[in-house]
């Protein structure tokens, strides 16, 4: 009798085991299968959601480019840098410099001088922006960029720039000779930090990663690519174009002159009208 029992149970239990174990199979490939369909997920999103470079450098160029540059530099840089850019008694050796360092000279009008001895100082740029990369491509082309320059022309993109950032870090790094408003001022021993109204996003990324004249260098262990990007975006937004909400932004030179306008006229009409008032009296 007993083993007619557990011939019954063993004939129930089995196939009631062989359902647990499927069911409990389909659950463990159900909960496996979505973890792995939810990490590809993230992953996926993760990549789709990577920000754009907020820098990234022209570090390729054409030969057409390096021989248009040949030609223009011969024409105008030779003479004092010499026919391979390794420099003269009248120019420093450009070899190394990197194409970031001549682009900037060159679009900003620093170089070519007027004469050899001229300081450089901004001035309408004698060549286009094309003509200005195939110098700069022809002058890179001469030697590998030193490690202290970038080896490529910075192209910034500030659409997802943080302003606040951007301010505090131009106060930080900038403000001292450049001023609060951009203007420029003059520096010790006849130097002069030139005013930031007039620069690009290209030329002021270019001016801290290679530090022109009396300027230093901000490499990357200084502000990372995204932090050049902020002060970028600060430089050519806040600065160059202030809201002004007290009214007359004065060409933003400062408080100095403003103080000196709210003075002159203040104190002017003040007196005008106090003058009027003992007139009466």
């Amino acid at each position: 009798m007993s083993s007619m029992r557990g011939k019954l149970r063993l004939r129930y239990l089995l196939p009631a085991g062989v359902v647990v174990a499927v069911a409990l199979g389909g659950i463990l490939m159900t909960v496996t299968a979505g973890a792995s369909a939810s990490r590809a997920a993230d992953g996926a999103q993760t990549v789709a959601d990577l920000p754009a470079p907020s820098i990234h450098y022209v570090r390729k160029f054409t030969s057409s480019q390096v021989h248009e540059g040949e030609v223009l530099f011969e024409q105008t840089c030779s003479a004092c840098h010499g026919p391979q850019a390794a420099g003269t008694a009248l120019a420093p050796d450009l070899q190394g410099v990197g194409p970031a360092t001549v682009d900037f000279w060159v679009s900003t009008g620093r170089m070519p001088l007027a004469s050899s001895a001229a300081e450089a100082t901004i001035k309408p740029s004698r060549f286009s922006a094309k003509q200005t990369l195939a110098i700069a491509a022809f002058v890179a082309s001469l030697a590998p960029t030193s490690p202290n320059y970038p080896d490529g022309v910075p192209v910034v993109d500030t659409k997802n720039a943080n302003l606040a950032l951007g301010d505090r870090l131009f106060v930080l790094n900038c403000a001292a000779c450049h001023t609060i408003t951009g203007a420029g001022d003059a520096l010790a021993n006849g130097a002069y930090a030139p005013t930031l109204h007039l620069a690009t996003t290209t030329q002021v990324a270019e001016a801290i990663r290679t530090g022109p004249g009396e300027m230093p260098v901000f490499g990357p262990g200084e502000l990372s690519n995204k932090q050049v990007a902020d002060i970028v975006a600060y430089v050519t937004g806040p600065i160059q174009h202030p809201e002004n909400p007290g009214g007359i932004g004065l060409g933003g030179v400062g408080p100095v002159a403003e103080g000196l306008v709210a003075l002159l006229v203040g104190v002017g009409a003040l007196m005008l009208v106090a003058f009027w008032l003992g007139e009466r009296a």
